[in-house]
């Protein structure tokens, strides 16, 4: 009698369209290939951060080896993480033509230079930023679909808390690549991302709506138990717990996700009373006008938006997101660092201090160790939401005086497409970062060839996984 052999590609049905598909089974025949076996997913989540001012390099590069790098004093606070990070030197913003802080964080996402002459330069040209590219992919269907763009103390200086191209990182990805404003208001956005239990779904109609997702099981013929007769000890096991896996989502939907689950839940509200998020609107172009009491909560601030984001992607209500710790200009205080004049006066409008550039560059690396814990420590099932996910921390300069664009500070966190972390990795000295950009969007699937300005395209960094 023939041995009884399952198509890898059944699945069990049920009343209607319901139908469930199945694990691989060893009853399937030949185990799977050595290639399915290591395929990688492509990553799932993508979180851009944007720290300004560059960095102070004699104080940022690592030494060791790229796989037993040594932190740096301003990237020291990492070390907890060190073994999800993923840093990269010898990389130059070439495309970041036009003036000096605008360029930067036009290229920075977009590998476009800036439209525009002199006197009247506009924002990305030849592109727009890979989020953009990214978000039909990972954020279809989403409640954010765009994706979530926050922003802290932002709209300083010349920007005067306006859309500005000193002041925008995010590109709409089809011409006219249009700038995406930054949410500014934290308040406003905990009501728009956590206010609704569920998205769409009117108060008195949810409990019908949870009822019409929650029984998919129940609608299963019964004779998937004469299947169980037929299977092996193995594939019984792995068959049974396939089938709990499924029930156990399926009672986590019976109530609603942001408030109930261990790794879907409502991040803390945080009183910001004293914050102004529209304290931009009176700035001074050379950052005379000072907002003390916001620019103290900005730690505050800037810890209560890195909660929402994480929850807000633990949540699936997107798949991508940015936090702008405020924009190019970056005019304004440190009160906590005991630091009185704002971050450009310390970069090149007083003279460089490159201990003072130092003490804040070392404050940012310890709000990226933050949001690199918290996603850490969201379970996603066996792996965590960092495991799936590409963190892009990036600047819009290098060197602060000079505003140099040469050997830029970028570093990738989080392990999604295969990211292989715990490396420093250096680039062939002056090599375009659009092949980093390619890269990553290689990272979550996307499989074309050029980016951004096609002057400065140059192939996709073959070294990150």
């Amino acid at each position: 009698m023939a041995k009884f052999r399952l198509n890898r590609r059944a699945v069990l049905k049920g009343a209607g369209s319901i139908a469930i598909a199945l694990p691989w089974l060893e009853i399937m025949g030949q185990g799977r290939s050595a290639q399915a076996q290591t395929t990688t997913n492509p990553a799932k989540r993508l979180v851009t951060v944007f720290q300004p001012g560059g960095t102070v390099r004699a104080k940022y590069t690592p030494s060791g080896t790229e796989a037993a790098p040594v932190l740096s004093p301003i990237l020291a606070p990492l070390e907890p993480v060190k073994s999800k990070l993923l840093i990269i030197d010898g990389l130059n913003m070439n495309s970041a033509v036009g003036e000096q802080h605008q360029r930067g964080i036009i290229a920075w996402l977009t590998g476009s230079v800036q439209v525009g002459a002199s006197g009247s330069y506009g924002y990305s040209k030849d592109g727009g930023s890979i989020d953009q590219i990214l978000t039909p992919k990972l954020s279809m269907g989403k409640k954010f679909g765009g994706g979530l763009q926050m922003a802290v103390r932002w709209g300083t200086g010349k920007a005067h808390g306006l859309v500005s191209p000193i002041s925008c990182a995010n590109f709409a990805a089809s011409a006219p690549y249009s700038p995406i404003a930054p949410r500014l208001d934290p308040q406003v956005i905990f009501d728009q991302v956590f206010g609704s239990l569920m998205p769409g779904v009117a108060p008195d109609n949810a409990a019908v709506a949870l009822m019409r997702k929650k029984s998919i099981l129940d609608f299963l013929n019964k004779d998937y138990a004469a299947l169980g007769t037929r299977l092996g000890a193995s594939d019984k096991m792995k068959l049974d717990n396939h089938l709990t896996k499924i029930r156990e989502v399926e009672a986590s939907i019976s109530v609603p996700p942001p408030v109930t689950t261990a790794t879907c839940k409502q991040p803390t509200k945080v009183d910001t009373s004293d914050y102004n998020p529209k304290a931009g609107l009176a700035s001074a172009n050379d950052g005379s006008v000072l907002d003390k009491s916001s620019d103290t909560a900005i730690p505050k601030v800037g810890k209560f938006m890195t909660d929402m984001i994480v929850m807000a992607l633990a949540c699936d209500l997107t798949g991508v997101a940015t936090l702008q710790w405020t924009d190019t200009e970056a005019k304004h205080t440190f009160p906590w660092l005991s630091l009185s004049e704002h971050h450009h006066f310390y970069q090149h409008d007083g003279g460089f201090n490159a201990a003072a550039c130092e003490k804040i560059a070392t404050w940012y690396t310890q709000q990226h160790l933050y949001l690199l814990q918290q996603m850490q420590a969201v379970d996603m099932g066996g792996h965590t939401l960092l495991d799936e996910s590409v963190v892009f921390f990036g600047s819009e300069l290098q060197d602060p005086p000079t505003h140099g664009k040469t050997n830029m500070p970028f570093m990738l966190a989080g392990n999604g497409g295969g990211l292989r972390t715990g490396r420093w990795i250096k680039a062939a000295s002056g090599t375009s970062h659009n092949g980093l950009l390619l890269a990553l969007l290689n990272l979550f699937g996307d499989t074309r060839t050029s980016v951004g300005t096609a002057e400065h395209n140059v192939p996709a960094m073959t070294n990150l996984k």
